[in-house]
């Protein structure tokens, strides 16, 4: 029996998942000589989302009809709608009367669709290269290697989809310790020695991380003093209003990839306030109203920052000295903390980092990244007989939703559709 998988997909956070319930819903309705035979690698020992930021009170920033099929299939059985349905939640959460469920109960939606696909992810799985198969000089195929806990595997695919997700960044002259955080670890770091014995925090940046990470220490950790430091005068506001919001529509996909490169670096220079570095205006105004009342009341435990800089890290036995260097200025002060937040965002990972020894066969543009063709699959030679697709780390070529949930369904959808077509083309030029 050939082993060899359609897709074997590099990663299982929400893109993949998504991927997975497409391949699902293809193969319900194709002939089973069409049929796509999938399989997941993932890192993580089980599926998570962001575990470390699930903050009690955070909501998503999307509608739940953004969820991992709606957009693609309404009438799927893995739709938000469905899980809570089989949650008994249903009428309760029609009564909310909100499009924006909390980032927890978010994430446990996931997870349930994650657990139907068990059977097909190998968890702490974490892929070193992925080799090309050559028959004569054409590649044929392409061989993904993965260490796991049982040693390493070797799984071979006609297409590999890469969905190995976002990395946090730190401030450049800034490395982690049990004192120095990224924010995606705030929960997990929050229960270990230094966090509950922590009651000064400093949290660096100006987006909607920083801002929830601000608002959450300030209330769950009784009489702290949290420090928020960015660059900004104040927290910028998110545009979310309808006809910005337009920028995270499918169409809108198919109207940047087939923009003029200057027309691109226009719209991804007009809309950056819908993604980068701005707060839900509700957040904003809690926060005010947080420093303003201390103020008041003459009792002050939230302090802004704002036109800072940390130009110095210093870690001292039992806590952490910042230099806060005000940027209208020359003055500056230090800052003693029990512990640093560093809520400074996220990069796309680089696929580089996986593709090994077929990176070689993908072609660039001049810039350097890679070329993308409109299906997400990375341009090759004429002797490349697979696929190598990106979910996610397209933003030069698909646009600001590029890696966002907004448009995962679809995304999906478009690469089940690209494998699905490769497949018969191929069984086409055999028959």
């Amino acid at each position: 029996m050939d082993d060899t998988s359609d897709i074997v997909a590099v990663g299982f956070g929400p893109a993949n998942l998504a991927l997975a319930i497409a391949v699902e819903e293809h193969n319900a309705a194709a002939a089973p000589e069409h049929r796509l035979r999938a399989r997941f690698l993932e890192r993580q020992p089980r599926f998570g989302w962001h575990r470390g930021m699930l903050l009690a009170d955070a909501t998503m920033q999307i509608s739940f009809l953004k969820d991992l099929v709606t957009l693609r299939n309404p009438g799927s059985r893995f739709t938000f709608l469905t899980y809570l349905h089989e949650r008994s939640r249903l009428v309760d959460f029609i009564n909310h009367k909100t499009l924006f469920p909390t980032r927890l109960e978010f994430h446990d939606y996931l997870d349930w669709a994650a657990a139907e696909f068990a059977d097909r992810v190998e968890y702490g799985a974490t892929v070193t290269d992925i080799r090309p198969v050559v028959a004569g000089e054409q590649v044929v195929a392409l061989d993904v290697v993965a260490e796991g806990p049982a040693g390493r595997v070797v799984r071979r695919a006609r297409n590999v989809v890469i969905g190995t997700g976002i990395e946090p960044v730190l401030p450049h002259g800034i490395t982690r310790s049990p004192r120095v955080w990224h924010s995606s670890e705030l929960l997990d770091r929050l229960s270990g020695p230094e966090g509950r014995a922590a009651t000064a925090f400093a949290v660096i940046g100006a987006g909607q991380s920083s801002a929830e990470v601000a608002a959450y220490l300030h209330q769950q950790v009784p009489d702290s003093q949290v420090h928020a430091i960015f660059s900004r005068y104040g927290y910028s506001p998110a545009d979310d209003s309808p006809f910005a919001n337009r920028v995270f529509d499918p169409a809108a996909v198919d109207e940047f990839f087939a923009a003029p490169e200057s027309v691109k670096e226009k719209f991804l220079h007009y809309h950056g306030n819908t993604n980068y570095s701005v707060v839900d205006v509700e957040l904003i105004e809690d926060l005010y109203r947080r420093v303003y009342r201390e103020r008041v009341a003459g009792h002050r435990r939230l302090h802004i920052h704002h036109l800072s800089q940390v130009t110095r890290v210093d870690e001292r036995g039992d806590g952490v000295v910042l230099r806060v260097q005000a940027m209208a200025g020359e003055t500056g002060h230090d800052l003693a903390v029990d512990v640093v937040v560093c809520a400074t965002g996220y990069r796309p990972m680089e696929p580089d980092v996986v593709l090994g020894g077929v990176a070689d066969l993908c072609k660039r543009t001049g810039s350097g990244l890679f070329r993308i063709e409109r299906d997400y699959r990375i341009t090759t030679g004429d002797n490349v007989h697979c696929g190598i697709y990106l979910q996610g780390g397209t933003e030069h070529s698909h646009g600001l939703s590029s890696s966002l949930l907004s448009t995962s369904a679809v995304r999906a959808g478009e690469i089940v559709d690209s494998v699905a077509a490769g497949r018969k083309e191929r069984a086409g030029v055999r028959s």
